[in-house]
């Protein structure tokens, strides 16, 4: 992969933080159902993820396995009844392990007006308190957001809350109804104290 502007991640520690595969299915009919959604939603069938985005969530339930449960079944979410279902990149565990849900190659359903850009990131807990206070979800939470943005050289302005995402340049909605569509997870205070512990963890230049 050619890093944008050569990018490593240096106070994260060398290399990507200990990631653990749990795909969930992605057959030919989901990744179709994708390539449909990104054609009503942002006007053309892809389904190749260019990250310029990063969305932290929180999930809203009490651990990985309930959060992995939801997203794996291919059936219309409860929210918006599209398909295909909702998911996200990545999870923060209840013990602090990052699991790969989806590969950040190819585009998931996590953010409204987002979905075309962003690389969406859940964490198990009800709270954003559940994770700014718990030490090792937050730890492995920095450590995986700081490598994906160093990797896809993403501006920590551009790691962002649910909540956030109305006010994001790369917001983008053809949907009438859902041009204002957004989640409470991650408020604006909380992404601030989030966004601060990140910016300790620095990318440089390659040399």
């Amino acid at each position: 992969m050619i890093l944008a502007a050569a990018l490593i991640v240096a106070a994260a520690g060398a290399g990507p933080p200990p990631i653990v595969e749990r795909h969930i299915p992605m057959p030919a009919k989901r990744k179709g159902e994708m390539r449909a959604y990104s054609k009503r939603h942002y006007g053309k069938p892809r389904l190749k993820l260019t990250p310029k985005v990063i969305v932290e969530h929180i999930a809203v339930a009490p651990t990985a396995e309930s959060v992995i449960n939801t997203f794996a079944p291919d059936h219309p979410d409860p929210e918006l009844h599209e398909l295909p279902n909702v998911c996200s990149h990545y999870l923060i565990s209840e013990n602090g392990k990052i699991l790969e849900l989806v590969s950040p190659r190819i585009r998931c359903r996590h953010t409204v007006g987002l979905n075309h850009v962003a690389i969406g990131i859940e964490h198990v807990g009800y709270s954003d308190g559940d994770v700014l206070h718990n030490r090792k979800r937050l730890r492995a939470s920095l450590r995986l957001t700081a490598y994906l943005r160093c990797t896809y050289g993403i501006a920590i302005r551009n790691v962002i809350g649910h909540s956030e995402s109305l006010s994001s340049p790369y917001h983008r909605e053809r949907v009438k109804r859902l041009r204002t569509q957004t989640h409470g997870d991650w408020s604006a205070k909380s992404m601030r104290v989030y966004r601060r512990r990140l910016a300790r963890h620095a990318c440089e230049a390659a040399g």
